[in-house]
C-alpha cells in the first residue's frame, strides 16, 4: 500500500513539474529548460554541455542541412554560383523571414545561399530544397540522410527551413556536429558565415547574427527562433589560432541566448588558450617531428597517460604493428578516412584501433591517420589490399601504450 501511495506522488510531482514547465518555458514539457555545448572545433572535444542530448525544435539551424547538401553540390559541380533557380508558387508563399521572391522569377544560387546566411529567408531555403531534390519533402528525406551520415543520430529533418513542424527535432549535440562538419568539410564556404550584410536587387540586407559584431574571433554560423523552439544559436568562434563551435538552445529572448553563448566561448576559448600555454613547450622542436601525445592530449589523455601503471617503460618498447594511410590537414578527416578504411581491412569484432597522430610539417599541422593493433603479417596484408585498390598504405611498428591511449579517445 505504502509502495502505491509513493508511486502516486511521484507521478503527481512529476505532473506538476510538466505543467510548470509548460506555463514557464517555450520548451515542450518534462526538459530542461535550454540545452547548450561547445566543442573543440579541431578535435571535437566537448569542453562543456548542459542537456546536450534533450530533443529540440531546431527552428533556423535547419538551414545550415540545406546549406551543407547545397555547398556539397557545388562542390561536386552538379550545381553552380551564377546558376538561375526558379521560384514555385510554394517557394513564394514561404512565411517570413524571406526575401519577398515572386511565384515564376529565378534567384541565383548565390543570392539564394546569401539569403539563407543573413537574412534567413525561408523562400530561398524552399528554391534550394526544390532545385536540388525535386520536392522539399523528397530534400528534408536526403537531409535526414545526411545527418545520420554526420552522427547526428537524433535529428529529423521535415523541411528545408525550419518552419514549424513537430516531428522535425534535434538537439545541441547534433547541431555541434553539423557545425563542426561545415567548418572542415567546406572550408571554402564556410567563411560566407561572417557575412554582416549582403545587397539584392539594390536593398542592403543585414545578419541577424549580432555576435558579429559584439564578440571579438566571432565568424557565424546561424541563428533560429520560432514559438516551439524558443532562441537558439550555432556559431563559431577563433582566436590565436583556436577554434571553438558553440551550440545553445531554448532561450525567452535573443538578448538571453547571446548573453549564454558569448559566456559558452570565452569559457572554451580561454580552456583552450590555457591547454596551449601549458603543453607548448618546445612543441615544435624540429621539422615534421611527432607532437607528444601529452603535449596535444586533452584533459582526459593526460589523465589517461598520468594512471600508467609503474611498468609503462617495459610497455612501450612493446612494438606491436600498425597501418599508416594518410596525412590530412584537419583531425575530423584524418579520423573519417581511417575509420572508412578500417571498415575494408578489418574485420568487425577485431580489436584494432585508430590513431589520429598530429605532426609538425613547416608551419602548420598535419594529422597523420593509423589503424594499430595487428601482428606484423597482418598489417603486411592490409597493406597489399589497399595497395590493390590504389590506396596509400605503410607498416608501421606502434607500441602497447600508443594503442591504450588510442582505445581510450
Amino acid at each position: 500500500m505504502k509502495k502505491h501511495l509513493n508511486q502516486r506522488i511521484i507521478s503527481a510531482f512529476r505532473n506538476a513539474a510538466c505543467v510548470m514547465a509548460l506555463f514557464f518555458a517555450f520548451a515542450s514539457p518534462c526538459q530542461a529548460s535550454t540545452s547548450s555545448i561547445i566543442i573543440d572545433a579541431e578535435t571535437g572535444e566537448v569542453l562543456s554541455s548542459s542537456a546536450a542530448d534533450t530533443l529540440r525544435y531546431p527552428a533556423s539551424l535547419t538551414k545550415l542541412m540545406t546549406l551543407y547538401i547545397t555547398f556539397d553540390a557545388l562542390e561536386k559541380g552538379i550545381i553552380h554560383m551564377e546558376d538561375e533557380l526558379p521560384v514555385s508558387r510554394r517557394a513564394a508563399n514561404m512565411a517570413p523571414s524571406k526575401l519577398g521572391l515572386k511565384a515564376g522569377s529565378k534567384i541565383k544560387v548565390r543570392d539564394a545561399v546569401m539569403a539563407l546566411v543573413v537574412k534567413s529567408a525561408n523562400d530561398c531555403a524552399t528554391v534550394l530544397a526544390e532545385g536540388l531534390g525535386y520536392s522539399e519533402e523528397n530534400f528534408a528525406k536526403t537531409m535526414t540522410k545526411v545527418a545520420h551520415e554526420l552522427g547526428m543520430k537524433n535529428t529529423t529533418f521535415r523541411n528545408a527551413s525550419g518552419l514549424p513542424n513537430k516531428q522535425q527535432k534535434t538537439t545541441a549535440r547534433d547541431m555541434a556536429l553539423l557545425g563542426a562538419a561545415m567548418y572542415h568539410h567546406f572550408p571554402q564556404y564556410y567563411k560566407l558565415f561572417a557575412t554582416k550584410k549582403f545587397t539584392y536587387q539594390g536593398r542592403t540586407i543585414y545578419t541577424h547574427n549580432h555576435l558579429l559584431k559584439t564578440f571579438k574571433g566571432a565568424d557565424g554560423m546561424k541563428t533560429g527562433f520560432t514559438n516551439a523552439s524558443g532562441y537558439n544559436i550555432v556559431t563559431s568562434a577563433e582566436r590565436d589560432g583556436k577554434r571553438v563551435i558553440a551550440v545553445t538552445m531554448g532561450h525567452n529572448t535573443a538578448k538571453m541566448r547571446d548573453k549564454k553563448i558569448a559566456a559558452l566561448m570565452n569559457q572554451g576559448l580561454t580552456k583552450l588558450a590555457m591547454d596551449a600555454r601549458i603543453n607548448n613547450s618546445n612543441i615544435y622542436a624540429s621539422i615534421e617531428e611527432p607532437v607528444k601525445s601529452q603535449e596535444y592530449a586533452s584533459a582526459d589523455a593526460k589523465q589517461i597517460m598520468a594512471e600508467m601503471s609503474d611498468d609503462a617503460e617495459e610497455t612501450q618498447t612493446q612494438e606491436l604493428w600498425g597501418i599508416q594511410i594518410g596525412a590530412f590537414s584537419n583531425y575530423a578527416k584524418a579520423r573519417n578516412y581511417a575509420l572508412s578504411i578500417k571498415k575494408e581491412v578489418v574485420k568487425k569484432d577485431d580489436d584494432k584501433v585508430i590513431d589520429v597522430e598530429p605532426c609538425q610539417k613547416g608551419a602548420a599541422i598535419i594529422y597523420r591517420s593509423k589503424i594499430v593493433g595487428f601482428d606484423k603479417k597482418e598489417a603486411a596484408n592490409a597493406c597489399k589490399k589497399l595497395k590493390k585498390s590504389n590506396k596509400s598504405c605503410i607498416v608501421i611498428a606502434a607500441t602497447k601504450s600508443e594503442i591504450t591511449l588510442a582505445n581510450k579517445l
